[in-house]
């Protein structure tokens, strides 16, 4: 029994050591993307960022599309569980989704515009698109928590896209105050 459990702690211990390494080879595939843009991003880059080998990148990610693929999931889990947050929690859900937007338009700044680069490079990736489109998706299920007209839907998806990009190409105040604003006459209007 001593064997068997000796056995299990190792693979525990393996596999453990293996997510440590996919998510760090992630995070660092997300810092080249924030320095260098998504032209920057190759097994090599990575690995280095991540202080590892181009081989153990590839053994984890085979092609660069799967690399991609990780990185934008891992940015879209993440807004998919904020989000999820806001639906789920009683209160102002446009007021959420304004924090939200200018949370992560505005504090961080170069890491949004990495996040938004991503997202646009999945126009040119197809393995990207159901990642990529999962922000709109994840607004789309917020909206209608308010309301049950698909135009309205449709304007507060667009109008959260367009929020997100004027603050960060146009270097816009991130204001959740006037971000709120601008939702709200989206879904009125």
């Amino acid at each position: 029994m001593d064997d068997a459990t000796d056995d299990g702690e190792h693979i525990d211990g393996r596999r453990a050591r293996g997510e440590r390494r996919r998510a760090e080879i992630i995070e660092a595939t997300l810092a080249v993307v924030t320095r260098d843009g998504a032209a920057g991003v190759t097994h090599r880059t990575v690995a280095k960022q991540a202080g590892t080998t181009t081989s153990l990148s590839t053994y984890y990610f085979a092609t660069l599309d799967d690399l991609l693929v990780a990185a934008l999931t891992s940015v879209a889990d993440a807004y998919t569980a904020r989000i999820r947050d806001i639906i789920d929690t009683p209160g102002d859900k446009l007021a959420g989704l304004a924090r939200l937007i200018a949370e992560s338009a505005g504090s961080g700044r170069e890491r949004a515009l990495a996040e938004r680069e991503l997202a646009t490079l999945a126009a040119r990736r197809p393995p990207l698109r159901p990642v990529a489109r999962r922000w709109r998706e994840n607004i789309a299920e917020l909206a209608a928590t308010l309301t049950d007209d698909p135009a309205a839907i449709a304007a507060l998806v667009a109008a959260s896209d367009g929020l997100c990009t004027a603050i960060l190409l146009d270097n816009a105040p991130a204001d959740p105050d006037h971000i709120q604003a601008v939702l709200q006459r989206a879904v009125r209007d």
